[in-house]
């Protein structure tokens, strides 16, 4: 087991880059098996749930190499279309090789998903939209069992825009006969950038980036490269990570127009924020003021920035309300901030945060991945010393965050530990 030792109150200053998107690649990945040949995604980060992906398709007999965040697929030797129990229970973004298995051999059997340990996240409407496109369906020990001979295309619409099951009926429709249209799909970038990937390889879509997008199935796919875009989700953590220090702080080979709510929740909270093309500064200027926030689909505030503005409302100037519509219990990390001396009550999904003048270090436990996010800020910010058990959970999705908030000046070390 490993934990960090955070000596805080230091001032972040300088430029740092941005990893490529974690929650991007692990939709590009599965993509690449619609094909037989060799894929290369490039910029993928280092994460633990992208190994996971790794060693799920190499269940599945994908050859793959990962080198300085170059992956390179090879599906000419995909023989096994079952994700086990074992390895899908590690991450719910295995969900996504359901479409492509699917409707590339006509079988499916993958574990109901795992991941994070807090809140319903039901897959639903993953297995409604397989089912519209022709597939029988069955739940057997644990386990989706999905059959079709070829999948159709159908009209398909989701109460709820959701990126997983948009991501998964994107890849099925891609193979299908004839033309799927999806009505309120997620609009992510995460989306976008699949549906990108997806038509290099041949795949006809229309309205990529929209809440409308048709797809017209093709009778196979040749396989591509790709760059995968920055994180926006460590982009936004680590601006927080500047603005909580009163630091000043450039991000380089960032998308500024993918974090657009997070600059202006900031800018209402009184940092100076200036952008180009592919970087980000942002700039302290003084006391930081009380912003409210709603979490809401893409363009929205995002729910994986949640935890991090409630560690940074924790030090603004009055009280803030952070409400969660996307994951209406998700607020583990409130009692391990509160351990640093924050102030907050959870009252249904929304916590109120009253601004408390300093935060002060203590040992406190990750429970998830943002959670752990919350609690690496709090601790830059906290005087004295703070330690952050079971940081296995921030290196799901973050590329050694040590390692970059070092460089920007951060008292910050990752050391052997017996504690859990």
């Amino acid at each position: 087991m490993e934990k960090f030792i955070i000596r805080g109150g230091k001032i972040l200053e300088g430029k740092v880059d941005v990893s490529g998107a974690k929650n991007s690649a692990l939709a590009l990945m599965p993509a690449t098996l619609l094909n037989d040949g060799i894929n290369a995604i490039e910029n993928t980060p280092e994460v633990n749930d992208i190994h996971t992906m790794i060693k799920l398709m190499t269940e599945l007999g994908s050859n793959i190499n990962f080198d300085k965040h170059r992956l390179t697929i090879d599906n000419s030797n995909v023989n096994n279309q079952v994700a086990p129990y074992e390895l899908v229970k590690k991450m719910r973004a295995s969900i996504y090789v359901l479409g492509p298995l699917l409707t590339r051999f006509g079988y499916a059997k993958v574990s109901m998903p795992g991941g994070c340990a807090w809140g319903p996240r039901p897959i639903n409407l993953h297995l409604e939209a397989m089912k519209k496109l022709g597939a029988e369906i069955e739940l057997e020990l644990g386990y989706i069992i999905a059959k079709s001979k070829r999948l159709r295309g159908a009209k398909i619409h989701f109460d709820v825009p959701s990126v997983g099951a948009t991501g998964n009926t994107l890849m099925a429709a891609a193979l299908a006969k004839g033309s799927t249209l999806i009505s309120n799909a997620a609009t992510e970038p995460e989306i976008v950038s699949l549906a990108e990937y997806l038509t290099k390889m041949g795949a006809k879509i229309n309205g990529i980036g929209t809440k409308m997008i048709e797809i017209e199935g093709v009778d196979t796919l040749s396989p591509a490269d790709y760059y995968n875009i920055p994180d926006r989700i460590e982009a936004g953590t680590l601006l927080i990570a500047a603005g909580i220090t009163g630091g000043n702080v450039t991000l380089c080979n960032v998308m500024p127009n993918h974090v657009d709510t997070i600059l202006i929740k900031l800018e209402e909270a009184g940092f100076r924020l200036e952008s180009n093309e592919n970087e980000i500064t942002l700039r302290s200027t003084g006391a930081i003021a009380n912003v409210d926030v709603t979490t809401d689909v893409y363009p929205g505030f995002p729910t994986d920035m949640q935890a991090q503005w409630i560690a940074l409302m924790s030090l603004a100037n009055g009280t803030s309300t952070i409400t969660d519509t996307i994951y209406p219990d998700r607020f583990n990390h409130v009692p391990e901030l509160a351990r640093l001396g924050a102030n907050i009550e959870v009252v249904n999904n929304s916590a109120v945060v009253k601004g408390v003048g300093k935060l002060t270090g203590a040992k406190v436990m990750s429970t998830d991945l943002r959670a752990s996010a919350s609690l690496v800020l709090a601790g830059l910010a906290a005087s004295g010393t703070t330690e952050i058990l079971r940081i296995y959970h921030i290196d799901r999705g973050y590329q050694r965050i040590e390692e970059k908030l070092k460089t920007l000046g951060a008292d910050i070390e990752r050391v052997k530990t017996d504690e859990y």
